[in-house]
C-alpha cells in the first residue's frame, strides 16, 4: 500500500500536477522552486544521475515540502515565520537533490 502511494505521489509531483492548485495563497517563490526542483528530480532521472532509492527519498521529500506548505495556506494566511521555515525546508530539499545527482552512485 505504502509503495502504492510511493508510486503515485512520485508520478503525480514529476508530472507537475501536484504543484498546479495551490499558487492562489502567496507563495509564489515556492511555487516556483518546488517547480525547479521537481524539474531538476526529473532531470537527474532521465541522465541516470539518480537511482530509483535516491529517487524515491527526494521525491518524498518534495512531496513533504508541499505537505507542509499547504498546512501552512489552510488558514488563508502564511505568515513570515511559516514562509521562512517552508523555505528553509526548501532550501534543505534543494541540497538534498544536488547531493544526490553529484555523489558516485548512477542508474545503470
Amino acid at each position: 500500500m505504502l509503495k502504492k502511494f510511493a508510486v503515485g505521489a512520485a508520478a503525480l509531483l514529476l508530472s507537475g500536477s501536484v504543484l498546479i492548485g495551490t499558487a492562489s495563497a502567496g507563495t509564489p517563490v515556492l511555487d516556483k522552486r518546488e517547480h525547479n526542483q521537481a524539474q531538476r528530480i526529473r532531470q537527474g532521472v532521465k541522465s541516470g544521475e539518480l537511482t530509483r532509492p535516491e529517487t524515491r527519498r527526494l521525491v518524498a521529500g518534495e512531496a513533504r515540502l508541499h505537505a507542509n506548505e499547504a498546512a501552512a495556506k489552510a488558514d488563508g494566511v502564511v505568515t513570515a515565520r511559516e514562509r521562512a521555515r517552508l523555505q528553509a525546508e526548501a532550501n534543505r530539499e534543494s541540497a538534498r537533490i544536488y547531493r544526490q545527482k553529484h555523489d558516485a552512485q548512477t542508474r545503470h
